[in-house]
Protein backbone atom coordinates (compact mmCIF):
# COMPACT_ATOMS: atom_id res chain seq x y z
CA UNK A 1 0.00 0.00 0.00
CA UNK A 2 2.72 2.42 0.62
CA UNK A 3 4.51 1.65 -2.83
CA UNK A 4 1.38 2.52 -4.11
CA UNK A 5 1.15 5.60 -2.39
CA UNK A 6 4.63 6.80 -2.99
CA UNK A 7 3.53 6.56 -7.18
CA UNK A 8 0.64 8.63 -6.96
CA UNK A 9 2.73 11.40 -5.01
CA UNK A 10 5.51 11.30 -8.07
CA UNK A 11 3.03 11.85 -10.58
CA UNK A 12 1.34 14.30 -8.94
CA UNK A 13 4.20 16.10 -7.88
CA UNK A 14 5.39 15.83 -11.82
CA UNK A 15 1.64 17.09 -12.76
CA UNK A 16 2.15 20.08 -11.05
CA UNK A 17 5.59 20.71 -13.16
CA UNK A 18 4.24 23.25 -15.15
CA UNK A 19 3.07 25.97 -12.91
CA UNK A 20 6.44 25.21 -10.45
CA UNK A 21 7.97 29.01 -9.92
CA UNK A 22 11.61 27.58 -11.19
CA UNK A 23 13.10 25.68 -13.91
CA UNK A 24 16.87 23.28 -13.21
CA UNK A 25 19.77 21.66 -15.61
CA UNK A 26 21.68 19.80 -14.59
CA UNK A 27 23.55 17.88 -13.89
CA UNK A 28 26.66 18.13 -14.27
CA UNK A 29 30.00 16.91 -15.21
CA UNK A 30 33.51 17.27 -15.23
CA UNK A 31 35.24 16.77 -18.56
CA UNK A 32 36.72 18.58 -21.36
CA UNK A 33 34.50 19.53 -23.88
CA UNK A 34 33.85 16.38 -26.82
CA UNK A 35 34.79 18.40 -30.41
CA UNK A 36 33.19 16.31 -33.85
CA UNK A 37 33.92 12.62 -33.94
CA UNK A 38 33.55 10.94 -36.96
CA UNK A 39 31.38 7.93 -36.67
CA UNK A 40 32.63 4.39 -37.64
CA UNK A 41 32.66 3.41 -40.84
CA UNK A 42 29.24 1.64 -40.88
CA UNK A 43 28.50 -1.16 -42.63
CA UNK A 44 27.32 -1.09 -46.47
CA UNK A 45 23.57 0.10 -46.92
CA UNK A 46 23.85 1.48 -42.96
CA UNK A 47 23.27 4.44 -41.77
CA UNK A 48 25.95 5.80 -39.45
CA UNK A 49 24.42 8.25 -36.30
CA UNK A 50 26.42 10.16 -33.44
CA UNK A 51 24.87 11.02 -30.35
CA UNK A 52 25.97 12.37 -26.99
CA UNK A 53 24.89 12.75 -23.17
CA UNK A 54 26.52 15.66 -21.03
CA UNK A 55 28.25 12.41 -18.20
CA UNK A 56 29.16 13.93 -14.62
CA UNK A 57 32.40 11.73 -14.21
CA UNK A 58 34.37 8.99 -16.20
CA UNK A 59 32.33 6.30 -14.81
CA UNK A 60 28.95 7.48 -16.02
CA UNK A 61 30.42 7.96 -19.47
CA UNK A 62 31.26 4.42 -19.19
CA UNK A 63 27.53 3.45 -18.76
CA UNK A 64 26.44 5.30 -21.76
CA UNK A 65 29.68 3.84 -23.39
CA UNK A 66 28.24 0.28 -22.78
CA UNK A 67 24.40 1.09 -23.76
CA UNK A 68 25.70 2.50 -27.13
CA UNK A 69 27.56 -0.88 -27.87
CA UNK A 70 24.45 -2.91 -27.08
CA UNK A 71 21.95 -1.13 -29.18
CA UNK A 72 24.59 -0.83 -32.18
CA UNK A 73 23.71 -4.79 -32.25
CA UNK A 74 20.40 -4.47 -32.00
CA UNK A 75 19.63 -1.89 -34.14
CA UNK A 76 19.37 -3.22 -37.52
CA UNK A 77 21.04 -0.48 -40.45
CA UNK A 78 22.23 1.45 -37.95
CA UNK A 79 25.60 2.20 -36.55
CA UNK A 80 26.12 4.12 -33.66
CA UNK A 81 29.06 6.52 -32.12
CA UNK A 82 28.38 7.59 -28.84
CA UNK A 83 30.36 10.69 -27.51
CA UNK A 84 30.58 11.78 -23.90
CA UNK A 85 30.06 15.77 -24.11
CA UNK A 86 31.89 17.62 -21.01
CA UNK A 87 31.63 21.00 -19.08
CA UNK A 88 28.95 21.05 -16.09
CA UNK A 89 27.91 24.78 -17.23
CA UNK A 90 26.15 25.89 -19.83
CA UNK A 91 28.93 25.87 -22.25
CA UNK A 92 28.05 21.95 -22.53
CA UNK A 93 24.63 23.84 -24.55
CA UNK A 94 26.59 26.15 -26.03
CA UNK A 95 28.78 23.81 -27.67
CA UNK A 96 26.05 22.22 -29.15
CA UNK A 97 24.63 25.54 -30.47
CA UNK A 98 27.68 25.75 -32.75
CA UNK A 99 27.78 22.44 -33.74
CA UNK A 100 24.65 22.64 -35.13
CA UNK A 101 25.02 25.70 -36.72
CA UNK A 102 28.41 24.49 -38.33
CA UNK A 103 26.68 21.24 -39.40
CA UNK A 104 28.73 18.97 -37.14
CA UNK A 105 26.31 18.35 -34.23
CA UNK A 106 25.68 14.93 -33.47
CA UNK A 107 21.96 12.95 -34.78
CA UNK A 108 20.94 12.83 -31.06
CA UNK A 109 21.85 14.26 -27.71
CA UNK A 110 20.82 15.04 -24.26
CA UNK A 111 19.83 18.36 -23.60
CA UNK A 112 18.79 19.59 -19.33
CA UNK A 113 14.93 20.11 -19.21
CA UNK A 114 15.49 23.58 -18.79
CA UNK A 115 17.04 24.23 -21.73
CA UNK A 116 14.37 22.20 -24.13
CA UNK A 117 11.89 25.78 -24.96
CA UNK A 118 15.52 27.71 -25.89
CA UNK A 119 16.58 24.98 -28.52
CA UNK A 120 13.33 23.94 -29.87
CA UNK A 121 12.19 27.88 -30.45
CA UNK A 122 15.57 28.42 -32.11
CA UNK A 123 14.85 25.70 -34.65
CA UNK A 124 17.75 23.50 -33.34
CA UNK A 125 15.75 20.03 -32.56
CA UNK A 126 13.69 18.40 -34.22
CA UNK A 127 9.79 18.51 -33.82
CA UNK A 128 8.82 14.96 -33.49
CA UNK A 129 5.18 14.73 -33.17
CA UNK A 130 4.63 13.62 -37.14
CA UNK A 131 7.23 10.30 -36.80
CA UNK A 132 5.61 9.88 -33.27
CA UNK A 133 1.98 9.78 -34.68
CA UNK A 134 3.26 6.84 -37.33
CA UNK A 135 4.77 4.64 -34.52
CA UNK A 136 2.74 1.92 -33.64
CA UNK A 137 2.25 1.43 -29.80
CA UNK A 138 3.87 4.84 -28.96
CA UNK A 139 2.19 6.87 -25.91
CA UNK A 140 3.44 9.77 -24.21
CA UNK A 141 1.56 8.18 -21.49
CA UNK A 142 4.41 6.10 -20.68
CA UNK A 143 6.70 8.83 -19.08
CA UNK A 144 5.73 10.92 -15.98
CA UNK A 145 3.86 13.36 -17.47
CA UNK A 146 5.29 16.55 -15.93
CA UNK A 147 8.19 16.14 -18.61
CA UNK A 148 5.83 14.90 -21.00
CA UNK A 149 4.13 18.35 -20.41
CA UNK A 150 6.73 20.79 -21.02
CA UNK A 151 7.86 18.02 -23.94
CA UNK A 152 5.15 18.35 -25.82
CA UNK A 153 4.51 22.23 -25.09
CA UNK A 154 3.68 24.03 -28.29
CA UNK A 155 4.84 27.23 -28.54
CA UNK A 156 2.57 28.63 -31.35
CA UNK A 157 -0.73 27.65 -29.89
CA UNK A 158 0.16 26.95 -26.06
CA UNK A 159 -1.75 23.43 -26.41
CA UNK A 160 -0.25 20.49 -24.27
CA UNK A 161 0.10 16.58 -24.45
CA UNK A 162 -0.67 13.75 -27.05
CA UNK A 163 -2.72 16.17 -29.27
CA UNK A 164 -0.54 19.26 -29.60
CA UNK A 165 1.38 18.79 -32.50
CA UNK A 166 4.84 18.73 -30.77
CA UNK A 167 7.28 16.17 -29.28
CA UNK A 168 10.58 17.45 -28.90
CA UNK A 169 12.04 14.54 -27.38
CA UNK A 170 12.11 11.63 -24.81
CA UNK A 171 13.10 11.91 -20.83
CA UNK A 172 15.97 9.96 -20.18
CA UNK A 173 15.26 9.73 -16.50
CA UNK A 174 14.42 11.94 -13.63
CA UNK A 175 17.06 12.29 -10.42
CA UNK A 176 16.33 14.44 -7.34
CA UNK A 177 19.35 15.83 -4.69
CA UNK A 178 21.09 13.81 -1.81
CA UNK A 179 24.03 15.02 0.36
CA UNK A 180 26.54 12.04 -0.52
CA UNK A 181 28.15 11.52 2.88
CA UNK A 182 31.35 10.42 3.83
CA UNK A 183 30.65 8.19 7.07
CA UNK A 184 33.91 7.50 8.34
CA UNK A 185 34.51 11.45 8.24
CA UNK A 186 31.31 12.08 10.19
CA UNK A 187 32.12 9.30 12.42
CA UNK A 188 35.82 11.03 13.39
CA UNK A 189 34.48 13.89 14.14
CA UNK A 190 31.45 12.91 16.53
CA UNK A 191 29.12 14.03 14.64
CA UNK A 192 25.63 12.95 14.51
CA UNK A 193 24.41 10.82 11.92
CA UNK A 194 22.11 12.56 9.36
CA UNK A 195 20.59 9.26 8.33
CA UNK A 196 19.33 9.04 11.92
CA UNK A 197 18.17 13.16 11.81
CA UNK A 198 16.55 12.60 8.75
CA UNK A 199 14.51 9.45 10.55
CA UNK A 200 14.33 11.23 13.65
CA UNK A 201 12.81 14.17 11.62
CA UNK A 202 15.66 16.60 12.89
CA UNK A 203 17.50 16.68 10.01
CA UNK A 204 17.23 20.80 9.29
CA UNK A 205 19.33 23.58 8.77
CA UNK A 206 20.81 23.93 12.14
CA UNK A 207 21.12 20.33 12.29
CA UNK A 208 23.40 20.11 8.99
CA UNK A 209 25.82 23.38 10.11
CA UNK A 210 26.08 21.42 13.46
CA UNK A 211 27.56 18.40 11.28
CA UNK A 212 29.19 20.72 9.13
CA UNK A 213 31.50 22.41 11.49
CA UNK A 214 32.12 19.38 13.65
CA UNK A 215 33.70 17.70 10.30
CA UNK A 216 35.51 20.97 9.26
CA UNK A 217 37.23 21.02 12.80
CA UNK A 218 38.95 17.90 11.75
CA UNK A 219 41.80 20.09 9.58
CA UNK A 220 42.27 23.16 7.24
CA UNK A 221 42.02 20.46 4.35
CA UNK A 222 38.92 18.57 5.33
CA UNK A 223 35.47 20.57 4.59
CA UNK A 224 32.58 19.63 5.72
CA UNK A 225 30.26 20.66 2.94
CA UNK A 226 30.56 20.95 -0.79
CA UNK A 227 28.58 21.45 -3.91
CA UNK A 228 29.61 22.79 -7.39
CA UNK A 229 28.98 26.16 -8.57
CA UNK A 230 25.67 25.78 -10.72
CA UNK A 231 21.84 26.92 -10.13
CA UNK A 232 20.82 23.81 -9.05
CA UNK A 233 23.00 23.50 -5.96
CA UNK A 234 22.09 27.18 -4.84
CA UNK A 235 18.62 26.84 -5.99
CA UNK A 236 17.71 24.60 -2.98
CA UNK A 237 18.76 27.16 -0.04
CA UNK A 238 16.09 29.60 -1.91
CA UNK A 239 13.36 26.96 -2.25
CA UNK A 240 13.85 25.88 1.08
CA UNK A 241 13.94 29.16 2.74
CA UNK A 242 10.11 29.60 0.77
CA UNK A 243 11.88 31.94 -2.58
CA UNK A 244 12.58 30.87 -5.50
CA UNK A 245 14.17 31.76 -9.38
CA UNK A 246 10.90 32.92 -10.58
CA UNK A 247 7.33 34.39 -9.69
CA UNK A 248 4.24 32.03 -9.61
CA UNK A 249 3.72 31.73 -13.60
CA UNK A 250 7.40 32.49 -14.40
CA UNK A 251 7.13 35.81 -16.01
CA UNK A 252 9.55 37.55 -14.21
CA UNK A 253 12.29 37.42 -11.65
CA UNK A 254 11.85 36.48 -8.00
CA UNK A 255 15.53 36.45 -6.75
CA UNK A 256 15.28 39.50 -4.16
CA UNK A 257 12.11 38.47 -2.68
CA UNK A 258 12.89 37.94 1.44
CA UNK A 259 12.53 34.26 1.17
CA UNK A 260 15.05 33.82 -1.67
CA UNK A 261 17.47 36.20 -0.29
CA UNK A 262 17.56 34.26 3.05
CA UNK A 263 18.72 31.00 1.64
CA UNK A 264 21.57 33.02 -0.50
CA UNK A 265 22.27 34.73 2.90
CA UNK A 266 22.43 31.20 4.95
CA UNK A 267 24.57 30.00 2.11
CA UNK A 268 26.70 33.00 1.67
CA UNK A 269 27.54 32.24 5.46
CA UNK A 270 29.00 28.79 4.78
CA UNK A 271 31.61 30.14 3.01
CA UNK A 272 32.42 33.20 4.10
CA UNK A 273 31.44 32.94 7.70
CA UNK A 274 31.18 29.30 8.98
CA UNK A 275 34.16 28.81 6.35
CA UNK A 276 32.43 24.75 5.96
CA UNK A 277 32.63 24.70 2.72
CA UNK A 278 34.94 23.44 -0.21
CA UNK A 279 35.56 27.55 -1.89
CA UNK A 280 32.71 28.50 -4.05
CA UNK A 281 34.00 27.78 -7.97
CA UNK A 282 35.98 24.34 -6.97
CA UNK A 283 34.33 21.20 -7.81
CA UNK A 284 33.60 19.46 -5.05
CA UNK A 285 33.97 16.02 -6.34
CA UNK A 286 37.23 15.10 -6.34
CA UNK A 287 37.88 16.12 -3.02
CA UNK A 288 34.82 13.65 -1.69
CA UNK A 289 36.37 11.17 -3.77
CA UNK A 290 39.58 11.73 -2.04
CA UNK A 291 37.73 11.40 1.21
CA UNK A 292 38.53 15.42 2.46
CA UNK A 293 34.88 16.45 2.48
CA UNK A 294 31.79 15.27 5.15
CA UNK A 295 28.68 15.97 2.41
CA UNK A 296 28.44 16.21 -1.08
CA UNK A 297 25.63 17.61 -2.94
CA UNK A 298 25.02 15.75 -6.27
CA UNK A 299 22.08 14.50 -7.77
CA UNK A 300 21.75 10.91 -8.82
CA UNK A 301 23.94 10.53 -11.85
CA UNK A 302 26.84 11.09 -9.61
CA UNK A 303 26.41 7.61 -8.11
CA UNK A 304 28.82 5.69 -10.47
CA UNK A 305 31.82 7.74 -9.63
CA UNK A 306 30.95 7.59 -5.91
CA UNK A 307 30.79 4.18 -6.21
CA UNK A 308 34.62 3.58 -6.79
CA UNK A 309 35.67 5.38 -3.18
CA UNK A 310 37.26 3.16 -0.83
CA UNK A 311 35.53 4.63 2.32
CA UNK A 312 32.32 4.15 4.29
CA UNK A 313 29.75 6.36 2.17
CA UNK A 314 25.95 6.51 1.63
CA UNK A 315 22.73 9.33 1.03
CA UNK A 316 20.94 11.39 3.30
CA UNK A 317 18.11 13.67 1.54
CA UNK A 318 18.64 17.57 1.94
CA UNK A 319 18.42 18.65 4.81
CA UNK A 320 14.66 20.83 5.77
CA UNK A 321 14.77 24.63 5.57
CA UNK A 322 12.58 27.11 7.23
CA UNK A 323 9.47 26.55 4.60
CA UNK A 324 9.47 23.01 5.93
CA UNK A 325 10.73 21.26 2.86
CA UNK A 326 14.34 20.28 1.75
CA UNK A 327 14.04 23.19 -1.28
CA UNK A 328 15.03 20.48 -3.64
CA UNK A 329 14.57 19.66 -7.36
CA UNK A 330 12.48 17.50 -9.73
CA UNK A 331 15.58 17.09 -12.36
CA UNK A 332 14.96 15.54 -15.55
CA UNK A 333 16.55 15.58 -19.01
CA UNK A 334 15.35 14.69 -22.29
CA UNK A 335 16.83 13.00 -25.98
CA UNK A 336 16.62 15.18 -28.84
CA UNK A 337 17.75 15.05 -32.49
CA UNK A 338 19.66 17.74 -34.31
CA UNK A 339 17.00 19.50 -36.61
CA UNK A 340 20.16 19.30 -39.62
CA UNK A 341 19.94 15.46 -39.09
CA UNK A 342 20.29 13.57 -42.13
CA UNK A 343 18.34 10.40 -41.27
CA UNK A 344 15.59 11.55 -39.08
CA UNK A 345 13.91 8.32 -38.85
CA UNK A 346 16.38 6.58 -37.79
CA UNK A 347 17.17 8.98 -35.07
CA UNK A 348 13.77 8.82 -33.70
CA UNK A 349 14.50 4.92 -33.60
CA UNK A 350 17.25 6.01 -30.99
CA UNK A 351 15.56 7.43 -28.53
CA UNK A 352 13.00 5.12 -28.46
CA UNK A 353 15.14 2.37 -27.76
CA UNK A 354 17.22 5.12 -25.42
CA UNK A 355 14.47 5.63 -23.60
CA UNK A 356 12.37 1.75 -23.36
CA UNK A 357 12.01 0.20 -19.72
CA UNK A 358 14.77 -2.29 -20.57
CA UNK A 359 17.49 0.17 -21.40
CA UNK A 360 16.36 2.53 -18.51
CA UNK A 361 16.82 -0.19 -15.80
CA UNK A 362 20.28 -1.16 -16.86
CA UNK A 363 21.14 2.69 -16.46
CA UNK A 364 19.35 2.82 -13.56
CA UNK A 365 21.15 -0.50 -11.92
CA UNK A 366 24.46 1.25 -12.90
CA UNK A 367 23.46 3.75 -10.49
CA UNK A 368 23.09 6.64 -12.80
CA UNK A 369 19.64 7.58 -12.83
CA UNK A 370 15.61 6.69 -11.70
CA UNK A 371 13.37 5.35 -14.78
CA UNK A 372 11.70 8.13 -16.20
CA UNK A 373 9.09 5.44 -17.22
CA UNK A 374 5.62 5.54 -15.07
CA UNK A 375 6.01 2.25 -13.37
CA UNK A 376 5.70 0.90 -9.90
CA UNK A 377 8.26 -1.82 -11.00
CA UNK A 378 10.39 0.41 -11.97
CA UNK A 379 10.72 2.19 -8.99
CA UNK A 380 10.65 -0.58 -6.66
CA UNK A 381 13.62 -2.14 -9.05
CA UNK A 382 15.31 1.19 -8.08
CA UNK A 383 15.58 0.69 -4.41
CA UNK A 384 17.43 -2.84 -4.93
CA UNK A 385 20.13 -0.83 -7.35
CA UNK A 386 22.88 -0.44 -3.87
CA UNK A 387 25.06 1.05 -2.86
CA UNK A 388 24.26 3.65 -1.88
CA UNK A 389 22.12 1.65 1.10
CA UNK A 390 19.48 4.58 1.59
CA UNK A 391 18.18 4.72 -2.18
CA UNK A 392 15.13 5.79 -0.32
CA UNK A 393 16.74 9.19 0.50
CA UNK A 394 16.04 10.17 -3.32
CA UNK A 395 12.48 8.76 -3.31
CA UNK A 396 12.22 11.06 0.32
CA UNK A 397 13.19 13.86 -2.13
CA UNK A 398 10.76 13.59 -4.45
CA UNK A 399 8.28 13.33 -2.08
CA UNK A 400 9.19 16.11 -0.51
CA UNK A 401 7.16 18.77 -3.02
CA UNK A 402 10.20 19.34 -5.02
CA UNK A 403 10.37 21.88 -7.81
CA UNK A 404 9.93 20.83 -10.78
CA UNK A 405 12.54 21.83 -13.68
CA UNK A 406 10.80 23.37 -16.70
CA UNK A 407 11.72 25.17 -19.58
CA UNK A 408 11.08 28.87 -19.22
CA UNK A 409 8.61 29.42 -22.70
CA UNK A 410 7.77 33.11 -21.36
CA UNK A 411 12.04 34.18 -21.17
CA UNK A 412 14.93 33.26 -21.89
CA UNK A 413 16.69 30.84 -19.37
CA UNK A 414 20.24 31.12 -20.93
CA UNK A 415 20.20 34.79 -20.66
CA UNK A 416 17.86 34.57 -17.22
CA UNK A 417 20.74 31.85 -15.81
CA UNK A 418 23.53 33.67 -16.91
CA UNK A 419 22.91 36.76 -14.65
CA UNK A 420 22.05 34.89 -11.90
CA UNK A 421 25.36 32.71 -11.79
CA UNK A 422 27.40 35.76 -12.33
CA UNK A 423 25.80 37.25 -9.28
CA UNK A 424 25.51 34.39 -7.42
CA UNK A 425 29.11 33.72 -7.40
CA UNK A 426 30.10 37.12 -6.53
CA UNK A 427 28.01 36.79 -3.35
CA UNK A 428 29.58 33.41 -2.30
CA UNK A 429 32.95 34.95 -3.11
CA UNK A 430 32.40 37.57 -0.94
CA UNK A 431 32.52 40.16 -4.16
CA UNK A 432 29.16 41.45 -3.43
CA UNK A 433 26.65 41.66 -0.30
CA UNK A 434 23.36 40.43 0.08
CA UNK A 435 21.63 43.99 0.30
CA UNK A 436 24.04 44.70 -3.22
CA UNK A 437 22.50 41.99 -4.92
CA UNK A 438 19.19 42.99 -3.95
CA UNK A 439 19.41 46.03 -5.13
CA UNK A 440 19.44 44.93 -8.69
CA UNK A 441 19.43 41.68 -9.41
CA UNK A 442 16.02 41.54 -11.11
CA UNK A 443 16.33 44.35 -12.91
CA UNK A 444 19.36 42.99 -14.74
CA UNK A 445 17.66 39.37 -14.32
CA UNK A 446 14.46 40.84 -16.20
CA UNK A 447 15.92 41.41 -18.96
CA UNK A 448 15.68 37.73 -19.74
CA UNK A 449 12.07 38.72 -20.09
CA UNK A 450 11.80 41.56 -22.29
CA UNK A 451 11.14 43.84 -19.32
Amino acid sequence: MAKKLFIVIVIAVLALSACAPMTPAPQAPAQQETTAQQPAAPAGGEVALRWRTRPDNQEEANVYKSISDELDKQLQGITLTYEPGGSETASYQDVLKTEIGAGTAPDVFWIPGTDVADFATRGLILNLADLAAKTPGFSVDAFYPGPMRALTHNPQTGAEGAGSGALWGLPRDVSTFVLYLNKDLLAEAGAEDPIELAKAGKWDWNAFLDVAKKVRALGSDIYGYGANAWWGPYGTWMNAAGGGFFNADRTACNLDSPQSLEGLKFQQDLYLVHKVAVPYGEDSEPPFRAGKVGMFQNGRWATPGIRTVTFNWDVVELPKGPAGTAGNWLFWGAYVVNAKTKHPEEAWKLVQALTTAEIQAKVSAMGTNIPSRVSKEAIDAFLTFTPPQNNQAFINGLQDNPVAEGPLWAGSWPDFVSVMDARVSALMTGQETIEQFAATICSEANKAFGK
